[in-house]
């Protein structure tokens, strides 16, 4: 009895300890180098933003943020790097579609779970646009859908892999307007970005930020944008509802996770200084350029839409748009 009590005591005065440790973990908080990792090859839009970010949080506090880019498995290979990892913040995911909802829903035994990962804060996000090789005949969504619908089986459509949000933005199109597409997973947008200005393939979903090098020179055109809004950055690409096509819109978004069970006081440092990064005007200035629509706010606000996009991806897997894999 007297073991018992001892042992009681003992927890008790862990939960009161806990608290005082986890603010003074937040207080010293970062004490090296802290290692963000992007679960995709590096010039995608996740790696710009990382980058974008890192660099603001680098000179706040006076510790590296160094990108590390783990492609691969939809996203998994890096989102398992992070789901892993000690969970005192020196460990970072550039949360994305992929590695936080879609790849690990989409697999019947992923390597992680979807609450192995803690919102930090959305970072924001771009509504993603169809582009293609300048020789394939559409010049829009809508010529897309009928040609794709007079030659079923022969339009190839790349994307960043299976899981990704490219992935998912198809199969929302694909049922929005019945079009047939033979969809080609790439390991990352920029590989199928290239297969594209090579005409290796036809076409394939992406957004601004990460075509648009490739859009200026033109070396692909743009068919449509997923979106109800056209964007500053393409004054001239008409939106699929201005075409005709309706509940076919499909977004790509960013943020910051951590592993779970990462202190809340590191939680809340990160996202404060996350959030003042979002507002400073180079960084605006360099976000709008892309086509991103910033958001931020609290980590709340993050892991609600999150929980949001696993309950839309549930629906199109019950509804056999996607297959578990």
């Amino acid at each position: 009895m007297k073991f018992a009590k001892s042992v009681g005591w003992l927890f008790a005065g862990l939960m009161v300890v806990a608290p005082g440790w986890a603010q003074d973990a937040a207080k010293d908080y970062p004490s090296r180098p802290v290692r963000w990792v992007v679960p995709f090859p590096p010039g995608a839009s996740n790696d710009i933003i990382a980058r974008l970010v890192g660099q603001k949080l680098t000179e706040a506090w006076g510790q590296q943020f160094v990108v590390d880019n783990r492609p691969g498995a939809g996203g998994l290979i890096g989102g398992d790097v992070v789901a892993k990892a000690s969970p005192d913040g020196h460990t970072l995911l550039l949360a994305n579609p992929a590695p936080n909802v879609n790849s690990v829903l989409l697999h019947k035994q992923p390597p992680y779970r979807i609450n192995d990962l803690t919102p930090v804060v959305w970072l924001g996000y771009a509504p993603l646009i169809i582009v293609a090789n300048p020789k394939f005949p559409p010049k829009t969504a809508k010529e897309l859908v009928d040609y794709a619908r007079s030659n079923p089986g022969k339009v190839n459509w790349a994307s960043s892999g299976i899981g990704s949000s490219l992935h998912i933005g198809l199969a929302v199109f694909q049922m929005a307007t019945g079009a047939n597409v033979t969809h080609v997973p790439y390991k990352g947008t920029a590989p199928a970005l290239l297969d594209i200005v090579g005409g290796n393939i036809q076409l394939m979903y992406t957004t601004s930020v990460s075509a648009e090098a490739q859009i200026k020179a033109g070396r692909v055109k743009v068919l449509g944008i997923a979106a109800k809004k056209r964007q500053a950055v393409l004054p001239n690409v008409a939106t699929f509802e201005e075409q005709g096509i309706m509940n076919a819109e499909a977004i790509v978004w960013f943020g910051m996770a951590a592993p779970a069970n990462t202190p809340r006081p590191i939680i809340d440092k990160l996202n404060r200084e996350v959030n003042k990064a979002l507002q400073l005007p180079d960084v605006r200035q360099r976000l709008d350029q892309l086509g991103l629509e910033v958001e931020g706010g609290t980590a709340e606000k993050f892991d609600a839409f999150i929980k949001s996009e696993a309950a839309r991806l549930t629906g199109l897997i019950k509804a056999g748009a996607v297959q578990v894999e």
